[in-house]
């Protein structure tokens, strides 16, 4: 067994100590020469394997390109083209499918009295749907006369567009003002309609 000695106090150490176990004194640490191994023998590479990295990189940018590049449809849309969805009258004219966006400006009949009255409750439901389609998160509710939104957009431009377009289906069904509120409950404004 080949070993080293101290130089401080001679004594022999078993390799693989780095210090003496008597003195506590580094010992000296020899090289070690780098061989080459030849041959067969499987070497210590040491480098990182590239096919993997080159694989994993791939999915990533396909991941990225696909969610860069793809387009948002809304959820009333379908694939079919303009003229499918066209349905002929009797007359001979086709008649187009009504605006996604567009509030019914009538509702049905009342089955108890038999005539249309108003409803407010469907008037702020459409309202509503109209507000997520246009992704203007929040909450529509009719009180009396009112239409109340919950929402963070209340100063988007987007949601002003909405109302201009939407208040003659609103005031149809009998709702006279709209009043925009912040999640918290805070007034940030209210108009006529």
């Amino acid at each position: 067994m080949s070993g080293a000695v101290c130089p401080k106090c001679g004594v022999a150490v078993v390799p693989g100590y780095v210090k003496c176990p008597k003195c506590h004194t580094p010992l000296p640490t020899r090289a070690r020469a780098i061989t080459n191994m030849g041959g067969t023998s499987v070497g210590g590479g040491g480098g990182l394997p590239l096919i993997p990295l080159l694989v994993g990189g791939g999915v990533v940018l396909a991941l990225v390109l696909f969610f860069a590049l793809r387009k948002d449809k809304p959820a009333t849309t379908t694939d079919a083209p303009e003229d499918a969805q066209a349905e002929v009258e009797p007359g001979g004219t086709a008649a187009t499918s009504p605006d996604p966006i567009a509030l019914p400006s009538e509702p049905p009949p009342d089955p108890a009295t038999g005539s249309a009255a108003p409803d407010p409750t469907a008037a702020a439901a459409a309202f509503d749907r109209a507000l997520k389609r246009e992704r203007l998160w929040g909450t529509v509710s009719a009180v009396g006369e009112r239409v109340d939104v919950r929402t963070g957009a209340c100063n988007d431009p987007g949601l002003a567009a909405l109302v201009a377009r939407s208040s003659t289906q609103l005031r149809g069904a009998g709702l006279t003002r709209l009043r925009c509120m912040e999640q918290s409950g805070a007034v940030v404004f209210e108009r006529d309609l």
